[in-house]
């Protein structure tokens, strides 16, 4: 059994002894801690009251009595929003003018997993600050319940997907007109998880011709495996030919990842959802965009060639986030098909990048892959280097820092060595000795080898 605890909230596989798995009693006590911060800091103007919304999992209904029930126990109120994606759990929490919102998903992970995401009251995610004083109020046990006269109540409102896409329809860049005008044949892969509930909806009130749905029942019992990677969506990927459909969109269980599907069966790349949706929204609004260190370039080169400003954050939604406010981003995200849109909400929304890239491709006239190829192609290596237990890991870093001196260094998360047409980034592990080294470069061979050489100057540094 595993239970992980960190700054973003606490997951783990259901079951196992006390601390060993994600159990009731570390449940409780985390979701204890959690409502003694937000009694702490939230602001004044807020209701006391908190959101909770979940996925389809099969351990969700459990988590979900729990999770409330600590609440009410704490004196709050709870807004049940039912089964929600995470977004429309974000958007409930500014619509309720709630105290916080707790998302229950373990997002990719598969079906033993489990998750509480942590909002606050924008419905952003707590950052590295707050996150660690839950953890350490969760340590200390440091919290105390509600009187008999004070216990909160739960309310009942699973309107909240609805909202969702209404908010999404008013828009300024969806164009339904256009969509409808297409008539667009779209198969999409929910993983039988709330995609299934909410993506049907968002193409009918799109004007989507016909949608062919795959693994939409929404019982938890994932098809295939969660996160909507290449090798996990061959299905789709064969459909889409014998459905002579025009695009196919996969999500994850939580319905904050794009992948997007080409008709003649191809990927259109996870790295790439931003980088379309993007070039759409700054044809028509120029402004910054942001995404983070392990994203593709071609973000980079499509902002530049509207004539804009691309900003680099650390790896981490709340740093993306964070930096698209700095710079006042009109669009950004991460490359693992999380596309944030500011106009709408800060939080990454498959919905939102659906509804954008049909306006897009309806706009353009062409099919998917012919709009793929429009970008530069590049390729993306993912390895890691293990390490020996004792290992001053920062001190590697360091090394390789002098050794790249020459190169345009980037260190506000692990090292990042850009090169003229390829680049590499280095990131250590919080939880083991691991260095994951991402590089990306023209072709997969030059990623891989780019990657491979790290390897061995981390090892040559090691020994």
């Amino acid at each position: 059994m595993t239970l992980i605890k960190s700054i973003s909230g606490i997951r783990g596989t259901i079951g196992g002894k006390p601390e060993e798995g994600l159990n009731p009693l570390a449940i409780v006590k985390f979701t204890a801690a959690y409502a003694t911060f937000i009694r702490r800091h939230a602001a004044a103007a807020t209701r006391r009251r908190i959101v909770v919304g979940r996925d389809a999992r099969i351990s969700g209904e459990m988590v979900k009595a729990l999770v409330t029930g600590t609440l009410t126990g704490m004196g709050f109120d709870v807004v049940d929003i039912g089964m929600a994606t995470t977004p429309t759990t974000e958007l409930a929490v500014a619509a309720e003018r709630a105290a916080a919102g707790i998302i229950l998903t373990a997002s990719h992970n598969p079906r033993q997993w489990n998750a509480l995401k942590l909002l606050n009251e924008r419905g952003e995610f707590l950052n590295a600050e707050e996150g660690q004083e839950v953890l350490t109020l969760a340590e200390a046990e440091d919290f105390t319940f509600a009187g008999i006269d004070s216990l909160g109540k739960v309310i009942a409102d699973s309107r909240y997907g609805e909202r969702h896409i209404e908010s999404i329809l008013k828009l300024e860049r969806v164009d339904a007109e256009a969509i409808r005008a297409a008539r667009f044949r779209v198969v999409i892969d929910c993983v039988n998880s709330v995609g299934g509930v909410v993506l049907p909806d968002l193409l009918d009130a799109l004007g989507v011709k016909e949608t062919i749905r795959l693994h939409c029942h929404p019982h938890g019992n994932f098809a295939h495996n969660p996160e909507p990677l290449p090798e996990h969506l061959t299905e789709i990927a064969h459909l889409m030919t014998q459905a002579k459909a025009d695009v196919g969109f996969a999500v994850d269980p939580d319905v904050d990842r794009l992948a997007i599907v080409c008709e003649n069966g191809q990927m259109f790349g996870e790295e790439y959802t931003l980088v379309a949706v993007s070039d759409y929204i700054l044809g028509h609004t120029p402004g910054a965009t942001v995404s983070n260190l392990s994203s593709s370039r071609a973000l980079r080169d499509v902002t530049r060639r509207h004539g804009c400003a691309w900003y680099a954050a650390a790896v981490g939604e709340v740093n993306v986030v964070a930096k698209m406010k700095e710079t006042g981003a009109v669009i950004g995200g991460e490359g693992n098909g999380g596309v944030i849109y500011p106009a709408s909400h800060c939080g990454r929304d498959a919905l939102v990048g659906i509804a954008l890239f049909l306006t897009f491709l309806a706009k353009k006239k062409m099919t998917v892959s012919e709009l793929r190829a429009s970008y530069p192609s590049y390729f993306m290596s993912k390895q890691k280097v293990e390490l020996a237990p004792d290992t001053d890991v920062d001190a590697i870093l360091e090394n390789v820092k002098a050794k790249f001196a020459g190169e345009e260094i980037t260190d506000i998360d692990g090292v990042k060595i850009d090169f003229p047409d390829r680049w590499v980034h280095l990131r250590k592990s919080n939880t083991e000795p691991v260095i994951r080294i991402y590089a990306e470069a023209p072709t997969q061979t030059e990623a891989d080898t780019l990657g491979d050489e790290l390897i061995q100057t981390i090892k040559r540094i090691e020994n």
